[in-house]
């Protein structure tokens, strides 16, 4: 990646945080010892995120003067990461899992809908700036693959059908319940228990 500005023009010229992001800033940085601030790096950038989608060069300058660290220890951990996304992306941010355990549960067949659907490709963004689409390594969440990550929710046990679902409801402004898509019970197995099935005795032999 590179970290030119000129290289890239939709970087912003400065960033400011919120009053309330960077009061929460100021909060986590107090959680390290003095000398230690700079462990607070990761968490700080989280909320750049979360307040932009994205993380600019320019709040990462930012970062680094709240931090006293160097401009470039800054970028090395935004570009080491994937979880930071260093250019911007759509509002709903369609991450797709096709490691190997998703890819062995359908994730191609869920990649294609994603596609076909938003009428993106991968690492593009529609239109309107609404979704866009990438592509992400293992999200461990397998025993419930195929996944999703969309926010802060993983949207699993999908297939094609089910991820248009998805995405239709996203389109109508709706945000769709998070977990299995089949009605799976957490990371049970998807037909349902097979072992302690029952709440058992309501007391053990001597509690008498």
């Amino acid at each position: 990646m590179t970290l030119h500005p000129e290289d890239q023009p939709w970087q912003p010229k400065s960033f400011a945080f919120t009053e309330a992001n960077l009061a929460q800033a100021h909060k986590i940085i107090k959680r390290y010892p003095e000398g230690r601030q700079q462990s607070a790096v990761m968490p700080i950038l989280d909320i750049v995120q979360r307040q932009e989608g994205w993380v600019s060069l320019a709040a990462m300058n930012l970062v680094g003067e709240m931090l006293d660290m160097a401009p470039m220890r800054v970028y090395e951990v935004a570009t080491f990461y994937t979880m930071f996304h260093l250019k911007p992306v759509g509002k709903v941010h369609v991450q797709v899992c096709t490691n190997v355990p998703c890819q062995l549960r359908g994730s191609d067949d869920v990649v294609h809908a994603c596609k076909k659907e938003l009428g993106i490709g991968i690492g593009e963004t529609t239109a309107d700036g609404k979704f866009s689409l990438a592509e992400v390594e293992c999200l461990g969440a397998c025993v419930n693959a195929p996944v999703i990550w969309i926010g802060d929710d993983f949207y699993e046990d999908l297939d094609a059908g089910s991820t248009v679902k998805m995405i239709e409801a996203f389109k109508r402004g709706e945000t769709p319940k998070a977990g299995s898509q089949t009605g799976r019970q957490t990371s049970a197995p998807a037909g349902g228990p097979t072992t302690l099935k029952d709440a058992g005795p309501t007391t053990l032999k001597g509690d008498a």
